[in-house]
């Protein structure tokens, strides 16, 4: 089953063609990174003008460096939320475009869903499975059963872990994207320079909490520039990364107890991150589970992910229709509980 992926949740467009949910076929992204980083961040409008002139880019020329057309597609995949709004709805309409011109299957993805389904392209996962999501937006525990339905154990109660390493990265001056830049300077720094709080391991709770790492990373940098002290950037990113990792070790440590599972998956951006990677190596020897990363292409947003899910979703017989929206915030757990169709929701 060959499924068509459009991703262009924040600014990446991107559209890939993925075979049974893990075989790869082709993608094509193409990136605005250079255009935000003179902003420091990524501006929406902006991001989703140059979705606008991409999509239909990125998706003629994955088919044409595959030599398939809309007829060899089984079903459309699109990611419907959560994201930036305007981004969003450039990928969904496009997909309502191309479903309705072909008459293929439209079928809404959630983005999370997505990048847990990145783990089992080219790699060997066998659900069910414990997943830690680690991203600019989120940070959670999920368990994924054997049709790909996921519960939620925990979740970030404020700041990401990635978007903690986005603010720690512009207090220090770095450039954007700063998470790969605290992770490049952490690799050389002195991890116990500072003693950063490892917010939430003394509680029963699947739960995690980033502001107060990063407001104690602020307060650390101010003192220190008060008093005129040199502020050593590598030891203050190795520290900070050393506390983030702690966590979510612990976390997962926990839930691996709890679950029984002994495969455990790590998705979203942060799995790029090599600290963690290198953490979570050791990790897996210590407790004697099996530890999945997918490969780093597939870290970061990307179609290849979003067709992965929709295979998965297609295969449980759920499909969307043109009444398919695009959402900013959507909780994992609505999007799962979506009827077959969505026009359901809008007209009962």
């Amino acid at each position: 089953m060959i499924i068509l992926g459009i991703e262009t949740s924040c600014d990446e467009t991107s559209a890939a063609l993925v075979a049974d949910g893990r075989t790869l076929l082709g993608e094509v992204t193409a990136t605005q990174m250079e255009i935000h980083a003179a902003f420091g961040g990524v501006v929406p409008e902006v991001a989703s003008r140059h979705h606008v002139t991409s999509i239909t880019q990125v998706v003629d020329k994955v088919m044409k460096d595959t030599q398939m057309s809309l007829d060899d597609v089984d079903a459309i995949a699109v990611t419907c939320g959560p994201g930036l709004l305007g981004s969003l709805l450039v990928g969904v309409s496009a997909a309502k475009g191309y479903a309705l011109a072909s008459g293929k299957p439209l079928i809404g993805v959630h983005h999370i869903a997505g990048h847990v389904a990145a783990a089992a392209i080219e790699s060997d996962v066998a659900w069910p499975v414990l997943c830690l999501v680690v991203s600019g937006g989120h940070t959670e525990l999920l368990t994924v059963d054997k049709s790909f339905q996921f519960e939620k154990l925990g979740a970030t109660k404020d700041d990401a872990a990635g978007e903690a390493y986005d603010k720690v990265a512009r207090l220090l001056g770095l450039a954007y994207p700063g998470g790969p830049k605290v992770d490049k300077l952490a690799q050389i720094g002195n991890a116990s320079a500072y003693d950063f709080p490892r917010a939430l391991l003394d509680e029963d709770t699947f739960d995690f909490s980033f502001s107060g790492l990063k407001s104690a990373v602020n307060n650390a940098l101010t003192k220190q520039r008060n008093r005129r002290e040199e502020i050593v950037s590598e030891d203050v990113c190795a520290s900070f990364q050393a506390a983030v990792i702690d966590v979510l070790l612990e976390k997962t440590r926990r839930a691996i107890a709890t679950t029984g599972l002994r495969q455990v998956v790590v998705a979203g951006g942060v799995a790029a991150n090599q600290g963690l990677r290198q953490a979570m190596e050791s990790f897996a020897v210590a407790e004697q589970v099996d530890v999945v990363f997918p490969p780093l292409r597939f870290c970061t947003d990307n179609a290849a992910m979003i067709a992965a899910a929709g295979y998965y979703r297609f295969c449980q017989g759920h499909q969307d229709d043109l009444y398919l929206n695009a959402y900013a915030q959507l909780p994992l757990e609505v999007w799962q509980a979506w009827p077959r169709h969505t026009a359901d929701i809008y007209l009962s």
